[in-house]
This record gives C-alpha cells, sequence and structure tokens, in this order.
C-alpha cells in the first residue's frame, strides 16, 4: 500500500509544483501586460498633450507671422492691466482711491480695443454714460430722502426702469441710487467710481496711441483698396478657364474668388467708418475725413461684384466644347480685351486711393480704352451671326453651336454690364479724392494713350499674349 502510494506521491509533487509555477508565472504576466499598457496609456496621453501645445503654437505663430500687429495688441493689452494694476497693488495709490479700484482695472478689460477708434468711442461712452447716471441717481436719492417714508419706495421702483437698454448706464444706477447710503457717502461713492474710471480709460487711451497705435481710418483706406485690387484679378482670372481652355492653377484659382471679399466686407467697412469718426486727427485723415464717402465705394464695387459673380457662375457652367472649335473662337479676342481694360482701370483706381492721390490723366486714358474695347465687342456681337451662318455644316453642329452661342451672348452682355459698373466704381473714387482733397498727381506721371496701352500690355502679359493667340486661330 506503502509502495503503492510512494510513486503516486511523485508523481503528484511535481506536477503540482509546476502548477504552482505557472500559475506565479501567469500572474507576473498579467502583471507585466498591466505595466505596458499603463506605460502606452501615459505615452499616447503625453503625446496627445503634446500634439494639443504644439498645434496651439503653430496656430498662434501662424496668426503673429500672418498679422505681427495682433501679437503687438496682446503686448499692449498686458502692459496696460499691468499698469491699472499698480493703483491695486501699491499701498499709497490704492489708499487715494479706495475700494474702487477695481473699477478701473475692469475698465481697461472693457474699454481697450484693437483701434484709436474704437478705444475712444468705447471709452467717451462708458465715462458719459458713468456721471449721467451718477447725477440722476444721486438726484432720484436726494427726492426719495425728501418724499417721506411711503413715497420714498414708489420713487425708488419707478426709477430704476429709468434706460433700462444701457448696460453702464444701470449699473452705476443700481450701484448708486439703489443702495441705502446716507448723501455723503453716495457722493465720496460716486466719485471713486468716476475717479478709477478716469484713470482706466486715460490708461486705454494712452497705450492704445502712444505705442505702435492702429488707426481704423487707415484701416478702412487699405481695405478699399484692396478689395479693388482682388476685384480686377478676379475679373482677369476668371476668363482665362472660358477663353484659353487652361486649366487654373492654385493662385490663379485663389485670385478668381477675390470678389468674394468684396462682397463680405460690408460689415467691416460700416464698423471701421463708424469708429474712424471718433479719432483725432493722423496723418492725412483730418477731422472731416469723409469716411462715409468710403461706403459708397465699398457699394459700388459691390455691385460690380455682384456681376462678376454671376459672371462666374456662367462660365462655370458651360460646355466641354473646346475654344478652337465652338464659337467662343469669334468672340475671344475682343472679350479678353475689355476684361483686360476693365481690369486696369480697377488697378488705376485702387493706385489711386493706395497712394491718396487725385484720379489723374492714366485713368481718364484707361476709362476711354475701355470704352472703346467695349464698342469693339458690341461690333464683333453683331457680326457674330454671319461667321456662325458661313461656319455652319449639319444639323449638328449648328445645334451644338447654337447651345455654345447662347452662353457666350450671356457672357459677354454679363462683361459689358460690368465695364458700366466699373464706371460707377470710378465716379465714387472721383468723388472720394474730391472730398478729401487729395493731393493732385504729379505732371510727371500723367502718360498718353499710346504711353497707357504700353503699361497696360507691361501689366497683363499674360491676357494679351493670349488674346493675339486667339485672333490667330
Amino acid at each position: 500500500m506503502a509502495s503503492a502510494a510512494a510513486p503516486e506521491w511523485r508523481v503528484t509533487v511535481p506536477e503540482s509544483a509546476t502548477v504552482t509555477v505557472e500559475r506565479e508565472a501567469g500572474r507576473g504576466g498579467c502583471l507585466a501586460a498591466a505595466t505596458m499598457a499603463a506605460w502606452a496609456w501615459a505615452v499616447c496621453f503625453a503625446a496627445a498633450i503634446g500634439g494639443r501645445v504644439s498645434g496651439l503654437a503653430g496656430r498662434v505663430w501662424r496668426i503673429g507671422a500672418d498679422d505681427p500687429r495682433r501679437a503687438v495688441h496682446g503686448v499692449k493689452v498686458g502692459l496696460a492691466l499691468a499698469l491699472v494694476s499698480v493703483f491695486y497693488y501699491t499701498r499709497p495709490l490704492y489708499d487715494g482711491v479706495g475700494g474702487a479700484a477695481m473699477w478701473a482695472v475692469m475698465t481697461v478689460v472693457v474699454v481697450f480695443e484693437y483701434t484709436v477708434g474704437g478705444c475712444v468711442y468705447k471709452g467717451f461712452n462708458r465715462a458719459t454714460a458713468t456721471v449721467s447716471a451718477g447725477a440722476v441717481a444721486l438726484g432720484v436719492h436726494w427726492i426719495a430722502s425728501k418724499s417721506g417714508d411711503r413715497l420714498e419706495p414708489v420713487v425708488r421702483s419707478g426709477s430704476a426702469r429709468f434706460d433700462y437698454g444701457v448696460t453702464i448706464f444701470i449699473l452705476t444706477y443700481s450701484l448708486v441710487a439703489v443702495s441705502g447710503y446716507r448723501v455723503d457717502a453716495l457722493l465720496a461713492m460716486a466719485q471713486q467710481r468716476v475717479s478709477t474710471i478716469a484713470i482706466g480709460i486715460f490708461i486705454c487711451l494712452a497705450v492704445c496711441v502712444l505705442i505702435c497705435p492702429v488707426w481704423a481710418g487707415q484701416e478702412l483706406h487699405l481695405l478699399t483698396a484692396r478689395n479693388m485690387d482682388k476685384l480686377a484679378s478676379s475679373l482677369d482670372s476668371c476668363l482665362d478657364a472660358y477663353f484659353l481652355d487652361s486649366d487654373a492653377d492654385e493662385p490663379k484659382a485663389k485670385a478668381a474668388e477675390g470678389y468674394k471679399c468684396v462682397l463680405n466686407s460690408k460689415a467691416a467697412e460700416d464698423a471701421q467708418a463708424n469708429l474712424a469718426r471718433w479719432e483725432p486727427a493722423h496723418g492725412r485723415f483730418g477731422f472731416r475725413h469723409p469716411y462715409g464717402q468710403y461706403k459708397a465705394v465699398g457699394a459700388a464695387m459691390r455691385h460690380c461684384a455682384y456681376c462678376v459673380e454671376a459672371l462666374t457662375g456662367c462660365i462655370r457652367s458651360g460646355g466641354e466644347s473646346s475654344p478652337e472649335e465652338g464659337v467662343r473662337r469669334h468672340l475671344a479676342g475682343a472679350c479678353a480685351a475689355v476684361a483686360a481694360r476693365c481690369a486696369a482701370v480697377l488697378r488705376e483706381a485702387s493706385g489711386s486711393i493706395a497712394a491718396m492721390t487725385a484720379p489723374s490723366r492714366g485713368l481718364d486714358f484707361a476709362v476711354a480704352d475701355m470704352n472703346a474695347a467695349v464698342l469693339e465687342l458690341q461690333s464683333e456681337v453683331t457680326a457674330l451671326p454671319s461667321k456662325l451662318a458661313r461656319d455652319g455644316d449639319g444639323e449638328a453642329a449648328a445645334a451644338l453651336q447654337l447651345m455654345d452661342a447662347v452662353q457666350l451672348f450671356t457672357v459677354t452682355s454679363l462683361l459689358i454690364e460690368v465695364a458700366a459698373r466699373i464706371e460707377g466704381v470710378v465716379d465714387a473714387v472721383d468723388t472720394l479724392a474730391t472730398l478729401a482733397a487729395f493731393r493732385p498727381a504729379d505732371e510727371d506721371d500723367d502718360e498718353k494713350p499710346a504711353e497707357a496701352d504700353a503699361k497696360l500690355q507691361a501689366v497683363e502679359p499674360g491676357v494679351t499674349t493670349a488674346t493675339k493667340n486667339m485672333e490667330q486661330v
């Protein structure tokens, strides 16, 4: 019995020992796997945080690189807050203004703006609302105190609804009139509030005007000139794909969308024109500079951009026929000439605005060339049916030519309408130059018609060369 149990015991012990070792090895493997998973999660989390931080830093860097003035604006805001915080953290200054020093900090946060006009606008409105609300609140408090115990609550509740729409007015009024202080305490409170707000406004204006100022008037002026250039580039690029049958590269496709910037700039123009009226005289922008006329120029450009948008949509909806084989070849040269002349007029007007000079004779020559090109295009359109009759061979070809001719007539009519609306832009620019008293252009810069045409060919080599090639076809 014992001899039979011994082999059984010898066999069982290794098995149990082996099982025990395997279980320990299994537990160690699970612990190692959990540790590796934790390390992998930590590494992924750190990589994700690093990616977000690097992405944020990249976006901040691109914003600063695209417009360094925004980075300067951030530094200016920090400097203004640091200066106004001195009144809160310095004991002598804090004792001078009392516990109302926080109102100076809040004023800087609320009033400081990107442009000088915006800062002046908000500062003036805040100061006016504070002073008027404080005066009304003190008067109401005095009347309520003289009205007796029965009429005093009625006077207070009725005056609390005075000019509810003005936030600053209501805030100041509530702090002064609704409080139950004595008249002497109310006067001291109103004095501290006005003084701290005046300190905050003064710091905002000093930093905004003296350190790299951004003038809303100049921003509006440059925006108008840039939009005019974009509209000219858009008019040039939108006809290339239709008449030259060339695949538009990325820069040219981006230039063809320039009219959208003109259409979307109305809100910016209105805001900058309103803020520019609050700015003091600076540079060549006087106190009565006609900022409202810039909105008229922008409206004339949008009136033209709507037609360019319709022209672009008509071109994109065209067929697949080649310009060399379809009816487009008959009007390619005349249409390209009109587009080039229209773009030249817009660029000439844009240069006049950017330099703040009165429209020179070069603009008059450009307008005359544009009108001559439009007349030539109209004559080509009149002669087009006879050309199509000579070229017709078969009903299928005639039907294809008819479909292509319908679109071509639409394009030419829109192009002629663009030229007519550009004259409205020129008239608005002339009015702006007269009202703003732009300096006259130098006589040496005036060009003769032949010189103006040579300059036009130098500026638009691609369009002119393409026009000649299409005329040869």
